[in-house]
């Protein structure tokens, strides 16, 4: 999978499940919580989504700001983590 690949499909969850003023277009370096975008409970509906889209489990060590601060930080993360699949192996429908 690559990079555009997981931007793509985390910036659309989280504008779709956050951001109600459809008007807005959320930037890849706006911080999600500094702007409220997403509060504590939506950090870990948004881990969850991310877990369970890519089939991923975290450690507790990497739940902070610097790999789910903002679209660019948790694509940078993900594709960190994630090894060389096919954007089709994706879990679909979530």
């Amino acid at each position: 999978m690559n990079t555009p690949d997981v931007r793509t499909l985390v910036r659309d969850f989280i504008q779709t499940n956050y951001i109600f003023d459809r008007k807005k277009v959320l930037s890849d370096e706006e911080s999600l919580i500094g702007t409220g975008i997403v509060d504590s409970t939506g950090i870990l509906e948004l881990i969850n989504f991310v877990e369970e889209k890519f089939g991923l489990q975290f450690e507790d060590d990497e739940l902070v700001p610097e790999n789910f601060g903002s679209v660019t930080r948790i694509t940078e993360f993900m594709v960190r983590k994630l090894p060389t699949i096919p954007f089709s192996a994706v879990k679909q429908g979530t």
